[in-house]
């Protein structure tokens, strides 16, 4: 056998050596055009010497254009004389230099364009000549998620700020549109004070409409989602947006039948709608034309895994494209950010879009822009489509506004906004009980031998939230109804425990009327059993 004779196992093993050599070649140079990032083999002077197949398909360039060339022509023009520096450094002492370890370089194409790339190196010596060895991958895509990512969080970062912001304006308005009416209710029609009045109202009214903005933005809304259908909906807004758009700007609905439904709040999406084609409007200088379609998209996996966020599977596609003036980068980079604005001083809030973008996120949908300077710009919104029959028409019902009889319980730790709530539900009969926390109320609750009909409380309150105050209370009186109040909305519901099937829920800021109408509307409500 052949271990007992190591003469004769040599020899064998030479033989199967020599017979295996040619396959072995074969197999590197199989291995050597198959892998996917470009090698390049350079000598002392920058020459290249070998280059793979994925560095022909990488670069531009066929390999009989990159033997002899010099490594250099694959940068861009800025960066060459940087690279031949290090390249001589590297051959006076050269090493192993593993794949992320280095500067971020750029690679540049046969047709010029640029590109992100990583390289490791390594080096080789043969017959006493030095080569260096470069493994070369395109980091586009990466780079593009890390974009992504770093956006992704600063967005959520802003939303936070924002919706803090909206919850503190929230309650400051409140106090001053209802003492503000309240007020107006005092003076005779022919006062002079009825107009400087009216003003802070006006001036209050337009403060809310921001505030909503930004509590869009940062996905702080209550939505009332219903199934509908898309090209129904954007069909009934045409009427206004060619009022909208003006007659100088063609206006082109290409509606696919096939679009489908989703399920969101319409309300929202024609606020979605109609802030793209003013921002589009806006773009546009003289004439030109506006674009809306629609159409069923289906994202695989392979675009979720370019598009933070992205779930592969069904969507509706809603397009609004433009051939206005366009963005560069920059602009595109800042675009949905709140009061970011490329207006002149005076010509918009900066919140149109950061609108936009809150509202498709907060139904479940992504947002993307797509847009050149001189070129115009398309923005693509995704909506999960759903296979659901479209909801029935809501019916309107109307409430009963009368005086009441009832014993509240109001708990708003802001003082302002309990005592305006107290003083406005007085004004209509009512018994009112005020705490300023949940603690303060449960004493209230135990020292007071009547009834309690209704607890109006808020949501986020130190020490104990609203949603544990009202499960306790319901424990103790078990025919208490209740009432959330918060300038957060849907947010602090969510994260607070309440947004559950048949809550009662008012938004900060909110009328007299308001107000009554939603307490009216809880009290007269049947009781569960």
């Amino acid at each position: 056998m052949l271990e007992n004779h190591p003469v004769s196992a040599g020899a064998a093993s030479r033989k199967l050596h020599e017979s295996m050599l040619p396959k072995s070649e074969k197999m590197l140079s199989a291995i050597l055009e198959s892998v996917s990032e470009a090698i390049f083999t350079v000598d002392r002077r920058g020459r290249i010497v070998l280059a793979n197949a994925s560095a022909e398909r990488m670069f531009g360039y066929t390999q009989e254009e990159l033997l002899g060339s010099g490594i250099e022509s694959l940068l861009p023009q800025g960066s060459r004389d940087v690279h031949a520096q290090r390249r001589q450094e590297y051959f006076a002492e050269p090493r192993n230099r593993p794949m992320g370890i280095g500067l971020d370089l750029a690679g540049r194409r046969k047709d010029g364009s640029e590109f992100p790339v990583e390289v490791s190196l390594s080096y080789l010596q043969i017959e006493g000549e030095l080569f260096a060895i470069a493994f070369v991958t395109d980091i586009t895509t990466r780079k593009q998620m890390e974009e992504q990512l770093l956006h992704s969080q600063k967005m959520e970062a802003l939303g936070r700020l924002a919706g803090g912001v909206a919850h503190d304006f929230n309650n400051m308005l409140t106090i001053i549109t209802g003492y503000n009416q309240m007020v107006l209710d005092q003076l005779p029609p022919a006062d002079p004070l009825r107009g400087y009045i009216e003003e802070v109202l006006t001036a209050a009214n337009r403060a809310v409409a921001l505030t909503n903005q930004l509590l869009a933005f940062s996905r702080r809304q209550v939505l009332q989602p219903r199934v509908l259908n898309v090209n129904a909906l954007l069909s009934g807004t045409e009427k206004m947006l060619r009022r909208l758009i003006g007659e100088d700007i063609d206006l082109v609905f290409r509606l696919d039948p096939k679009a489908g439904n989703v399920r969101a709040d319409p309300g929202q999406i024609e606020q979605v709608i109609f802030n793209l084609v003013v921002n589009s409007r806006d773009a546009i200088q003289a004439g030109g034309r506006i674009s809306i379609e629609t159409a069923p998209a289906h994202l695989d996996t392979g675009y979720s895994r370019t598009h933070l966020g992205v779930r592969p599977g069904e969507y509706v596609l809603i397009a609004v494209s433009d051939t206005g003036h366009g963005m560069d980068a920059e602009t595109k980079r800042h675009i949905f950010e709140p009061f970011f604005t490329t207006k002149e001083p005076g010509k918009g809030t900066g919140l149109g879009l950061a609108t936009v973008y809150g509202i498709v996120k907060q139904s479940g949908g992504e947002i993307w822009v797509y847009s050149e300077p001189g070129q115009g710009t398309t923005f693509k919104v995704y909506f999960p489509r759903v296979d659901e029959a479209v909801s029935p028409p809501e019916a309107f019902t109307t409430v009963d506004e009368r005086r009441g009889t009832e014993t509240v319980l109001v708990v708003e730790d802001e003082e302002g906004v309990r005592e305006l709530i107290a003083e406005m539900l007085r004004q209509r009969g009512y018994t009112v009980l005020t705490a300023e926390n949940g603690v303060e109320a449960l004493r209230v609750s135990a020292e007071h031998t009547g009834p309690i009909h209704l607890l109006v409380t808020d949501v986020v309150m130190p020490q104990m939230s609203g949603k544990q105050l009202a499960d306790t209370l319901v424990s103790l009186r078990p025919d208490i109804k209740v009432l959330y109040l918060s300038g957060y909305t849907e947010y602090s519901m969510v994260h607070h425990g309440v947004l559950e099937p048949g809550f009662q829920f008012l938004g900060k800021p909110f009328s007299r009327e308001t107000l009554v109408r939603k307490i009216r509307e809880v009290l007269d409500a049947p009781t569960e059993e």
